[in-house]
């Protein structure tokens, strides 16, 4: 399973360690990743999604129904 937020579409970013000596190698830049289980009470079930700790505060303010639509909008979610 990639390691993608099914509401937003974070994903991994790409980028440098770099020493003290300024040395270069590249690195991976992962996105904060929880498995959360919501209920969606207009549904009256339970869904599990893997979300970003920054979507977890968006559904937290918004809902989770109005989230989940505006990711099935974007095209993050089917």
């Amino acid at each position: 399973m990639s390691r993608v937020c099914e509401l937003t579409g974070k994903k991994a970013m790409v980028g440098n360690n770099v020493s003290h000596a300024l040395n270069r190698t590249k690195r991976r830049f992962n996105a904060n990743l929880v498995k959360k289980r919501f209920y969606i009470p207009e549904e009256d079930k339970w869904v599990t999604l893997k979300v970003s700790t920054s979507a977890l505060k968006t559904i937290n303010k918004i809902g989770i129904s109005a989230a989940i639509k505006e990711a099935k909008s974007k095209g993050f979610l089917k």
